[in-house]
This record gives structure tokens, sequence and C-alpha cells, in this order.
């Protein structure tokens, strides 16, 4: 999840940045083409004029031109000398703006709606002569308008694509990292001793890997240390077990029943827990494992009193070993705690199988049921290390175990049942 929010940060943040560019632009093209329009509708104004004004002369005290305007011209050129028009004829609707412009002593432009009109003054001995052309400014307007429009539609569509095309290449480059992420997960629980061996990093995916690779080997060095470790502690204590083992059945034969009895009793339960955590030092689960809870369960009760409420057949995707160890301390803690009846039930849920161990004890308060799994913690006689031992074990196997205050003595384990083939 956290790599699509980074993928979507990055797109919003390429859409963003090409949002504001592309504003700018248009509105940027947009001002220089006014501009350059604006300029163009002035000089095509002064051009009107000059060539009006290039025929305008005097003869016999009066202005005249020299030769007439096309009727078109009519329509966009007047000539106005002393205050009077003498050639053309200005529509009804700049006729009064006209004659203001007419009676002025100066070159000036003015726009109405969507004309402009443009005074030139002609120097004529005698007169005050005015040229006054107009020019329309609707072609220019709807050419700013296309513009504008085809700019906006250009510049959503370079959003779109700066947008796709950053969402390609940032979904390419992660790809190595979900390719990575995926590899890893599928290591972890098939293969711890795998890498990923990109090679001499030629980008930072490639550091990134070759980071991880030394992290997992570090880990893996770790976890090899820590097998070794019970390894040597299990051997070391097995062997003091053996000797008291023997003292005491030598002393049982020679006829001093009582002590040997309560040693080898705390001998067995001793070798037990040896044995429990050795093999929670070496569980994994691999691929196809599987065990019959029914007999796991059996066997990790074995003669104790403890009932066992099972369906026909519950089949779990862990290692039958792994199964008794775990239910082991369970079973001694319930038996350890409970006042006169001790008993576990299994059922399906779904894809797991949950396993509750279950007494009549006084069970775990609100504020114990996670502490009981820390190793020293002890609550009434104290808990030993049944449940810490457990939980290392479940945590080794993939398996969830909880303790629940309901009253009671109550531990939920929750185990991958085995899949169907189809």
């Amino acid at each position: 999840m956290a790599v699509t929010g980074f993928r979507r940060s990055v797109v919003a943040l390429t859409v963003v940045i090409a949002t504001a560019v592309v504003a700018i632009l248009v509105v940027v093209s947009h001002v220089l083409l006014s501009r350059v329009t604006d300029a163009d509708a002035h000089d095509l104004a002064r051009t009107r004029a000059e060539a009006v004004a290039a025929n305008v002369t005097s003869e016999g005290g009066r202005v005249v031109l020299t030769e007439n305007g096309s009727e078109a011209l009519d329509e966009v050129a007047w000539v106005y000398a002393d205050g009077r028009l003498i050639d053309g004829n200005v529509p009804a609707s700049v006729v009064g703006r006209v004659e203001e412009l007419a009676g002025s002593a100066r070159s000036q432009t003015a726009t109405v709606d969507d004309s402009l009109l443009y005074a030139r003054q002609v120097p004529v001995d005698g007169h005050h002569v005015m040229v006054i052309v107009r020019v329309d400014l609707t072609p220019y307007e709807t050419s700013e308008q296309r513009s504008l429009t085809l700019s906006l539609i250009l510049g959503g569509l370079t959003i779109l694509l700066a947008g796709g095309v950053a969402h390609l290449v940032v979904r390419r480059a992660l790809r190595v990292v979900h390719e990575m992420a995926r590899l890893a997960d599928d290591w972890g629980h098939h293969e711890p001793g795998r890498r990923f061996n990109l090679g001499v990093p030629r980008d930072e995916f490639g550091e990134l890997g070759q980071t991880l690779d030394r992290l997992l080997e570090r880990v893996d060095n770790a976890l090899a240390d820590e097998r070794r470790l019970t390894d040597e502690i299990a051997h070391e204590l097995r062997t003091p077990l053996t000797v008291l083992r023997g003292e005491a059945q030598l002393a049982q034969l020679s006829g001093e029943p009582v002590v040997p009895e309560v040693v080898l009793s705390e001998v067995d339960r001793l070798d037990a827990a040896i044995t429990t955590i050795l093999r929670a030092a070496r569980a994994r689960t691999d691929d196809g494992t599987r065990c019959d809870l029914r007999s796991a369960a059996r066997q990790a009760i074995g003669t104790r009193a403890v009932e066992v409420v099972f369906p026909a057949k519950v089949e779990a995707a862990v290692a039958s070993d792994v199964a008794v160890s775990l239910l082991s301390p369970l079973l001694e803690n319930g038996l350890r705690h409970a006042k006169s009846r001790v008993w576990i039930t299994a059922r399906h849920q779904g894809e797991v199988i949950v396993v509750d161990v279950l007494d009549d004890g006084p069970g775990f308060g609100p504020d114990e049921v996670d502490r009981v799994f820390e190793a020293g913690v002890t609550g009434g006689d104290g808990y030993g290390l049944g449940l810490p031992v457990a939980r290392r074990i479940a945590a080794s196997a993939g398996v969830e175990v909880r303790a629940i205050a309901d009253g009671r003595g109550h531990v939920e384990v929750t185990l991958p049942a085995v899949r169907a083939i189809t």
C-alpha cells in the first residue's frame, strides 16, 4: 500500500507541475498573441489612414480628394474638413465617436464595440483636416479565441500525457521493488538463505538490493548463531541429566524408591523442556508439511488426564513434532493451574484451525494476556516457562498463540489448515 501511495504522490506531483507550466505558457502565449494582433490592427489602421491622407489636397480654397475611394472604403474611411464630412459614409453605430475624433486636434485611436477607430490629422494650409479609418477587430478576436482554445486543449493533453508517462515510468521503476518484496516474502517461509544477487548496482534500486542482501546475510548469521547456541545449551544440559537419571535409577534399584521417583519425574520434565526449546530453535515450516492434530494432541498429552474434543479429521499445515512441542507446554500450564479439569478442542475457521487449550483454573486477567508470554513473568504460583516457550515455537512456525481472559484458563492457538488440492 505504501508503494502505491508513493506512486500516486509522484504522479500527482508531476500533474501539478505540468499544470502549472502549461498554465504559465498559455497565459504568456495569449498575452503575446493579443499584443501581436493589436499591433497588426493598429498597423492596418495607420496604413489605411496614410493611403487616404495621400489623396487629400486643397483646390480653390476647398479640401478635396484627388481620387474617390471605393464604396467599400467609404464604410471604413472618412475625411472631415473643418468639422464637416467631405467623403465617406459613417455608420450610425460609430457616428458620435467619429465626430469626436474629427474635432480633435491630434492623431489618436479609440475602440468602439468590435471596431478600432484611428484618427490622423492631415496638414492642409488653412484647414483642419482629419482622416478617420475603422478596422474590424472581429477576425483578430476570433483568432485569439481559437488560439486560446487550441492552447487549452493541447495543454490538457500535455498534462494527461505527463501524468501517464510519470505513471508508467514510476510503475516500471518500482517493479523491481515489488519483485524484491515478493521474493523476500517467499524466501522468509521457504528459502531463508536466498539472496537477490542483482550484481553490480546500476541504479538506486540495485544499491537497495545489495544493502538488503547484506542485511539478510547478517540476519541469517544471527539465526544460525542462535540455533547453534541452543544446540550447545541443550547438549550441555542433557549430559548432567543423563547422569542424574542413571544415579536415580541405581538408587531406585538399591531400595530407595521415594527420592528417585521424584528425581526421575523432575528429570523427565526438564528433559521435555529442553526438547521443546531445541525444537523451537529448529522449527521451520516447509511446503507440503502436514500433521494429524488429533494424533499430535494425544502424543502431547501422554498419560495425563486431558479431555480431547476434536473433529473426526483435522489436519494442520505444520510438522507433527512442532505441533507436539507447541501443545505440550500449554497443556503443562493448564494442568498446573486447573482445579479439576483440562480439555482441548479444535475447530475449522476458514483457512485456519483454531485449537483451544482450556482449564477450570483462575485463568488470566485482562492485564496479563500479553505479559504471560514474557519469560520470567509469573502470576499466582507462577506460569513457568511454558507460555514463553510456546510463543517462541509458534513464532518460528508461523503460528499464532494468544491468551484469552474469559474467567478460566484459556489459550488459543491458530494454525494454518492444509489446503485442499483442486
